[in-house]
This record gives C-alpha cells, sequence and structure tokens, in this order.
C-alpha cells in the first residue's frame, strides 16, 4: 500500500491509503487484507510493550473511497486537522501522532510532524 497520512488519536486511527497491485494474482489488495495486517502486527507490538495480551481494536472499520485528486487532498486535510478539531493541539503540525507522506515538490522522505 501507499499511506498517504495517518493520524492516531486517542480512540480511533484515521488511513488514508492506495492499495498496492499484486501482479502475481493480478489483482489489488483487498482493504481488509491490509487492515487485517495492520491490526494484527500493530496489536501484537502494543501488547508486547505494556504486557498484556487481548484484543486492541474492534473488528470493524469505515471506509470511504476517494476517487479525485481534489477530494484526496480534501480527505487528508481532514484527517491532518483532526487533532485540532478534537482540541489535541493549536495546529495540526504540532501533533505529535500525525505522519504523511510528501507531497509532491516537497522534501524526500516521510514526514513526520513535531511537538
Amino acid at each position: 500500500m501507499h499511506l498517504h497520512v495517518a493520524v492516531v488519536m486517542p480512540d480511533h486511527v484515521h488511513l488514508i491509503l492506495t492499495p498496492a497491485v499484486d501482479y502475481d494474482r493480478r489483482r489489488v489488495y483487498p482493504l481488509s487484507e491490509i487492515l487485517w495486517a495492520i491490526k494484527s502486527a500493530s496489536s501484537h507490538r502494543i501488547n508486547k510493550l505494556l504486557g498484556c495480551s487481548g484484543a486492541v481494536w474492534q473488528a470493524e472499520y469505515f471506509d470511504t473511497a476517494i476517487r479525485r485528486s481534489e477530494s484526496l487532498d480534501q480527505k487528508m486535510e481532514y484527517v491532518r486537522q483532526n487533532p485540532v478539531r478534537a482540541g489535541l493541539v493549536t495546529s495540526a503540525e504540532r501533533y505529535e501522532w500525525l505522519w504523511e507522506s510528501p507531497r509532491p515538490g516537497a522534501a524526500a522522505g516521510p514526514q513526520i510532524s513535531g511537538k
């Protein structure tokens, strides 16, 4: 997958991604498989760090297909502003748990916001 933006909130996560193509099987990776992999890996890591076991994530997820680049930009900005709307920070750039893929014309490498 190509991850465009991710925001980890206290009680949920926002991701905007483009599924990768599995050329051997001639298909796009299903969102359900991508999210299962993310939830599985992160659950194991969280439980290990906390010395716990058990479910971390709810089974369901909510998805929306984005079909145009203007809509993608709008959705990415919506996700970026979620911590601001929640009153956690005064600007998205100040939110520690925001990750963005570089946009065209930006510096190379992932953009990780600072406090």
